[in-house]
């Protein structure tokens, strides 16, 4: 298993975004690009995101981090690119960095 921990942007109109839409948009996005993302065990799979603070409705940031758990490996260039060009405008990944987890 690895986990690649990113850090990524929030402008103009994605501001408005709330911290759950915003998980579902990463999610979507990541799931477009072809990204293997890892997945919950029971009932109602869902991937392993988080993002480490929630942001206030209508703030903008820079700096936002959030990890993301992964079932094989994929570069963090590469994970870099395809998430780009599946994101809205206003979102922007800005560096990744790619973890293995041992069992």
């Amino acid at each position: 298993m690895y986990r690649i921990n990113f850090v990524f942007s929030k402008k103009n109109a994605m501001k408005f975004i709330s911290h759950l839409d915003l998980l579902r948009l990463l999610t979507r996005a990541f799931r477009r690009a072809g990204i293997p993302l890892k997945m919950t065990e029971g009932f109602s799979p869902h991937p392993k995101i988080s993002i480490a603070k929630a942001l206030k409705l209508g703030v903008e940031s820079e700096q936002e981090e959030a990890q993301i758990l992964l079932k094989e490996m994929m570069p963090a260039e590469r994970f870099i690119a395809a998430a780009r060009k599946e994101l809205p405008e206003g979102i922007e990944i800005r560096q990744a960095q790619l973890r293995f987890i041992p069992k």
